[in-house]
C-alpha cells in the first residue's frame, strides 16, 4: 500500500550564526551554514578570531574601545518552514510516519521548535482520477465522504500558549471497493482507501515532532451492482398486476355488502 502526503511546515528553528566583519571602511554581513558539532564550530569562531590584532583584543577586552558593544543573548530568529512531498510505500500494518528535525552535526533548541503544519494533501492508495469518482458517485452518492479527510487543514501551535510541542494525528483506514457488473462481465469501478483522522497535541520529553500513526482496517467495504434479469421484471409485473386485482376485488366486496346492507334497512327488513 502507498499513500501520498504533501504538507508545509510553517516553522522550523534552530540555532543561527550571523557576524559582521567591518574592513576599512567596509560593512559584511556574513552567516555560517556549516556543520554544526563542537569541533566545527570552534574552528568557525577561531578562523573569524584569528586576523584581528591582538591589541583590538585587548581593548576590547577592557571594554575601552569606543565601538564595543555589550554581550547580549537574543531570541533565535524567526525562520521559514519547508514544504514536503513525495510517496511512502508500506506494509498493510500499523506503523508511524515521523516528521522530526535530526542531524548528527546540529543542535536544535526543542523549546524553539514549532512543529505548525498545513496539510495540502494526505490520500491512501492509488490516486483516483475525477471521471471514475464521479462515476461512482452516480451509483452511491456518499462514496468519498471520508476520503482525504486531513486535505487542506491547519495545526498550528502558538508558541505563547506553549512549546516543545507533538502533534500527533490517529488515522483510521478502510479499504473500499465498487464493483459493477456480475459474472463474467465483472468490473472493478473503484479501489480505496478512506480514513478517519483525530488529531491532538502532546507535550514531547525531546524534540517535537508531526507524527501520523495509521491503521488498517480488518475490515472491508465492498460495493457491489447487481443487475436484474427480464424474467425477474416480468415476475414483478405479475405480481404488482395481481396485487392491484386483489385490493380491488376487496373494495368491490366490501363495497356490495354495505350497498346490500343499505337496502335491507330502507325496506325495514330485520338482518
Amino acid at each position: 500500500m502507498a499513500f501520498a502526503i504533501t504538507a508545509y511546515f510553517i516553522q522550523t528553528c534552530y540555532l543561527t550564526f550571523d557576524y559582521h566583519r567591518e574592513d576599512h571602511g567596509h560593512h559584511d554581513h556574513e552567516s555560517y551554514y556549516g556543520d554544526r558539532d563542537t569541533e566545527s564550530l570552534v574552528k568557525m569562531m577561531e578562523s573569524l578570531v584569528a586576523p584581528i590584532p591582538m591589541e583590538y583584543n585587548r581593548l576590547a577586552l577592557e571594554g575601552t574601545h569606543e565601538n564595543s558593544t555589550d554581550n547580549a543573548k537574543r531570541p533565535a530568529p524567526l525562520t521559514g518552514g519547508c514544504r514536503i512531498e513525495g510517496y511512502v510505500r508500506v506494509k498493510k500494518v500499523p506503523g508511524n510516519l515521523i516528521f522530526a528535525a535530526r542531524s548528527g552535526a546540529h543542535s536544535f533548541d526543542a523549546s524553539q521548535m514549532n512543529m505548525s503544519h498545513v496539510i495540502s494533501h494526505l490520500s491512501f492508495g492509488i490516486k483516483i482520477s475525477p471521471k471514475k469518482m464521479s462515476d461512482a458517485k452516480r451509483l452511491i452518492p456518499y462514496l468519498g465522504r471520508s476520503h482525504d479527510r486531513l486535505n487542506g487543514r491547519s495545526f498550528i501551535n502558538h508558541r505563547a500558549i506553549d512549546a516543545n510541542v507533538t502533534v500527533e494525528h490517529y488515522l483510521q483506514i478502510v479499504k473500499t471497493e465498487v464493483v459493477t457488473g456480475s459474472g463474467s462481465r465483472e468490473h472493478k469501478l473503484i479501489e480505496e482507501y478512506e480514513y478517519t483522522a483525530h488529531s491532538s497535541l502532546a507535550k514531547s520529553v525531546y524534540i517535537p515532532v508531526a507524527k501520523f500513526h495509521f491503521e488498517l482496517s480488518p475490515m472491508q467495504v465492498l460495493i457491489t451492482e447487481n443487475s436484474k434479469s427480464f424474467s425477474h421484471f416480468i415476475t414483478n409485473i405479475c405480481a404488482i398486476i395481481g396485487g392491484v386485482f386483489t385490493v380491488a376485488g376487496i373494495l368491490d366486496s366490501i363495497l356490495h355488502n354495505t350497498i346490500r346492507i343499505m337496502k335491507k334497512v330502507e325496506l325495514g327488513k330485520n338482518f
